[in-house]
């Protein structure tokens, strides 16, 4: 099993699929932060002074009991809270990650896009299409001028 195992990492696409999920990990930290720290306050901002974090509905209260100010205030009470502002950002997080995996998937597949078919002329003689390089035609035979 050792040996399978050995042969399974030493594979290139494991070790491909590796880098992707640490790049992947990174990369959804550095989403979150830009998220969290500087795109939701601006956007609190625009709507009112909203904390997107601190958004949640009390489900049963807590010792002692509520109004709570802070989602944290009512977790450390041990209030039974539905935390939508922590949706809200996740979405946001997750729909900046999307987009960007788009646009890299688009751009590799504009890479990967198979060359065109080369241009093609027609023998003057037997109407066969021919690649335009062509100096002779493959069904008649006769040479072709070039260009």
């Amino acid at each position: 099993m050792l040996k399978e195992f050995k042969e399974f990492i030493a594979k290139g696409n494991a070790i491909d699929l590796a880098v992707g999920v640490v790049i992947g990990a990174a990369f959804g930290a550095i989403v979150k932060s830009l998220v969290d720290g500087l795109l939701m306050p601006l956007v609190g901002l625009l709507l009112g002074k909203v904390d997107f974090t601190n958004l949640f509905v009390v489900l049963g209260q807590g010792a002692p009991a509520g109004p709570y100010s802070t989602l944290k205030a009512a977790q450390d009470a041990g209030a039974s809270v539905l935390a939508y502002g922590l949706l809200v950002n996740a979405l946001v997080s997750f729909v900046i990650i999307a987009f960007v995996i788009f646009l890299v998937v688009k751009g590799v597949n504009a890479v990967r896009k198979p060359a065109a078919p080369p241009a093609m002329k027609d023998c003057p003689f037997c109407l066969t299409s021919v690649p335009a390089a062509a100096t002779r035609c493959p069904a008649c035979t006769s040479e072709l001028a070039v260009g």
